[in-house]
């Protein structure tokens, strides 16, 4: 089983997590500075993912339980090409919605063949989103690379992890429609119609729903997942 390090909403250190997982440096991940206007036109664009780092709160879990009975009534199909994992381990949500925002977009980033992340994604196909998150836990490399990474950047006084009480999910276009994959759900979450030119103003939308839900909590943090040039 894997031991994994709570990792921090900080859009260079989940880059250099990317890169040496096997993804393309022609990505790169940077901060959503605002969820309105003019702050969202500064992302460079295209933005192949969104992920929000956001309290588990009560008011999370209640909307979490109320959102899945909904959408298990509605029976709502979602794209059989999507890719969903259940988190298994408490401390790895980090890792979840950078497998999720990468693995939504393998037909645009190139990945190392003999990369880490190509390597788990091969032996991940076929597999359902409970079986997917398993593997994922005893893909144990995963993990140590983001340690590695750490280790090397801190410089005295340890490395400030996030508070494991707060939790990612990422945002990706599919299919003409916006999808929420949190490894807490036990299914991708659709937000309507959606296009590859306005995810991040979709999925902004959404987060901001996320903020209101907490009133007045403000441990709320956005990256997007862009090109590097």
């Amino acid at each position: 089983m894997a031991v994994a390090l709570p990792m921090e909403s900080n859009p260079e250190t989940m880059s250099k997590y990317l890169h040496y997982l096997g993804v393309s440096d022609k990505w790169r991940m940077v901060d959503v500075i605002g969820l309105e206007g003019e702050a969202l036109s500064w992302v460079p664009r295209p933005v192949l993912a969104v992920i929000l780092l956001f309290p588990m709160s009560d008011a999370y879990e209640k909307h979490r339980a109320t959102q899945e009975i909904e959408f298990e009534k509605k029976k709502e199909q979602t794209p059989i090409d999507i890719f969903h994992l259940k988190q298994v381990m408490s401390d790895i949500c980090g890792t979840v919605a950078l497998v999720h925002s990468i693995a939504n977009n393998t037909h645009k980033i190139d990945l190392k063949e003999d990369g880490l992340l190509q390597k788990y994604l091969d032996n991940a196909k076929g597999l359902d989103s409970a079986a997917k998150g398993a593997l994922l836990e005893n893909t144990t490399a995963l993990f140590n690379v983001y340690k590695e990474i750490v280790a090397s950047e801190t410089t005295g006084g340890g490395h400030e992890e996030e508070p494991v009480s707060n939790h990612f999910v990422t945002f990706v276009h599919k299919d003409g429609k916006l999808y929420e994959l949190d490894g807490r759900k036990t299914m991708p979450i659709g937000h309507g119609p959606s296009t590859p030119e306005t995810l991040l103003e979709d999925a902004a939308k959404v987060c901001r729903e996320f903020i209101e839900r907490e009133s007045g909590n403000i441990c709320f943090n956005v990256v997007a997942l862009v090109p590097a040039e």
